[in-house]
């Protein structure tokens, strides 16, 4: 699901490019330039400058060919990409942009014809200068010593001014990075969504982009740090150790679940941040931006969240948390909501207010539970079947309640007693918690019975990216199970079950010792 929307992307404005009428292949063509303007023209161009027709809908704008500027290298800051370089990116993509790969869908010699007309866009590219890449050597053992080296470095090194603190991308720097190309602004990375990294999210991947840098962008090369004495190798070893350990172990699988613990003995959580909290098991869920309803949202800010969910028999609490630099409204993210609106808004029309806008997170359930997998809309229901909403901003105390038959007839109740809300913004990160009552004396609530799958969807908004009303992040349907108590009997069969097994061995013993006696009486009456 992760990778859908770069490559429904990637398809979508390569057939509006065909579409064109000016980009359309002769039968004889060169197999590059075939699928080059099969494939890729659509949103890099047919003259490779990254204008294709597609382009003004993203953000990081597509590479621009003509500069022979590539982030994802083996070779030196500023060296021109080996052919290797250029297949890689082919097959993989670029994570975390609408770049896709092309690994499953173009042959061999589509993607090696590919590389060398790629490479026919730039004059920096000549047959008598071959790339040389890098020798990284190998990764070092890491254990808690390394790891407190490596975080050291990050301080010393002031890589929090752009990642933050905890690595979500909330450093001081961040609202004011752009690109070295168009001087758009460009995010600073999230360290702690390794499997959104471009060129991939290993140490070893990590280590690589530290010695290279990212051309064009303002992530440098470490590697004059090293030429200067000023780290070493060990350390810059320790500094990638460091970096991978702010991501899980592995990368959060797609599930369907959440499933809600049962506090039978002990009481709910009381806020986002109690230690309760830290026993529950996390789900994550992907977003994307919502591109069905106009106006759109091609550039969202949230692009997951992490949803727990706990209850007591009687009561529901659900956290989400998901990364997002700052607490919006923040004037310090002025300039870069104006910049966001003025390269995302023509698009779309409807003018988009540039005030004050919140943080948003609203969760949905059907206000009927459906019938098999019929389900309304999952965009705020539809006319005959409608949805239940709970809402939070980050302008507002408390959490309003509300049902909807589609976007735009939202109606919510004033703020009352049956959803509470609690929320938290620190290190770049959001934590809201709900928390309402199973069953409430509100007839148009939804009753959350236990035992049952119960569909959820989820909408984000980062108020200081330009998002509010339609233009923001959207899930799919996903499902909130709370687990029901455990009944009795399943601590009483066990228990007889094991008592009639002692007493029938206590039996079969017993007949078989009769068996024995009765036997060696009648030898003994025979013998004599």
């Amino acid at each position: 699901m992760m990778a859908a929307r770069p490559m429904a992307l990637a398809v979508l404005f390569a057939a509006a490019a065909l579409a064109a009428g000016d980009l359309s292949a002769q039968d004889g063509d060169d197999l590059g330039e075939v699928t080059y303007v099969r494939w890729c023209a659509g949103c890099h161009g047919v003259d490779g400058t990254g204008n294709g027709p597609g382009a003004e809908y993203m953000l990081p704008r597509p590479r621009d060919f003509t500069l022979a500027l590539y982030q994802i290298r083996t070779t030196a800051n500023g060296a021109l990409p080996t052919d290797d370089d250029i297949l890689a990116i082919i097959d993989r993509g670029m994570p975390g942009t609408t770049m896709p790969g092309w690994e499953n869908l173009l042959s061999d010699d589509e993607k090696e014809a590919l590389v060398e007309y790629l490479k026919s866009f730039s004059r920096f590219f000549t047959p008598d200068e071959v790339p040389q890449p890098l020798d990284f050597g190998g990764a070092t053992r890491v254990n808690a010593d390394v790891l407190a080296e490596g975080e050291a470095q990050y301080q010393a090194l002031e890589c929090w001014r752009c990642h933050g603190n905890e690595g979500r991308g909330d450093g001081e720097s961040s609202p004011t990075l752009t690109d070295d190309v168009l001087d758009f602004p460009i995010r600073a990375a999230d360290l702690t969504e390794n499997w959104l990294f471009n060129g991939g999210g290993e140490v070893e991947d990590i280590h690589r982009r530290m010695l290279t840098g990212l051309d064009g962008t303002p992530m440098p090369t470490q590697a004059d740090l090293i030429t200067a004495g000023i780290i070493d190798e060990d350390q810059l070893w320790a500094l990638a150790h460091y970096v991978r350990s702010l991501s899980p172990d592995d990368p959060p699988g797609i599930t369907e679940v959440v499933r809600g613990v049962l506090f039978e003995d002990a009481p709910l959580p009381s806020s986002v941040n109690d230690e309760a909290w830290l026993d529950v098991e996390r789900a994550y869920l992907p977003l994307v931006g919502q591109i069905i309803v106009s106006p759109r949202w091609f550039d969202p800010r949230v692009d997951g969240v992490w949803v727990q969910a706990a209850h007591d028999g009687e009561s529901v609490a659900v956290r989400v948390s998901w990364s997002d630099p700052n607490n919006s409204p923040d004037p310090e993210w002025a300039d870069w909501k104006s910049s966001i609106i003025s390269l995302m808004q023509p698009k779309e029309g409807d003018p988009q207010d540039e005030g004050p806008t919140p943080d948003q997170l609203m969760v949905q359930f059907p206000m009927q539970m459906p019938e098999g997998m019929e389900m309304p809309f999952f965009l705020r229901g539809d006319d005959s079947r409608s949805v239940y909403l709970w809402q939070w901003q980050s302008d507002r105390d408390g959490a309003l309640e509300g049902e909807a038959r589609g976007f735009g007839t939202e109606a919510f109740q004033s703020e009352g007693e049956n959803l509470t809300v609690d929320a938290s913004h620190a290190d770049g990160e959001w934590q809201v918690m709900f928390t309402r009552r199973l069953v409430t004396d509100d007839e148009a609530d939804l009753d959350f019975v236990t035992g049952e799958a119960i569909p959820m969807a989820l909408f984000a908004w980062d108020g200081d990216n330009g998002e509010s009303g339609t233009r923001g992040a959207v899930s799919s349907w996903y499902f909130l199970f709370l687990e029901e108590a455990t009944p009795t009997t399943v601590y009483v069969y066990p228990a007889l079950a094991m008592l009639l097994t002692f007493l029938l061995g206590i039996l079969v013993v017993r007949s078989a010792q009769k068996r024995e006696r009765e036997g060696g009486e009648v030898v003994s009456e025979t013998a004599i």
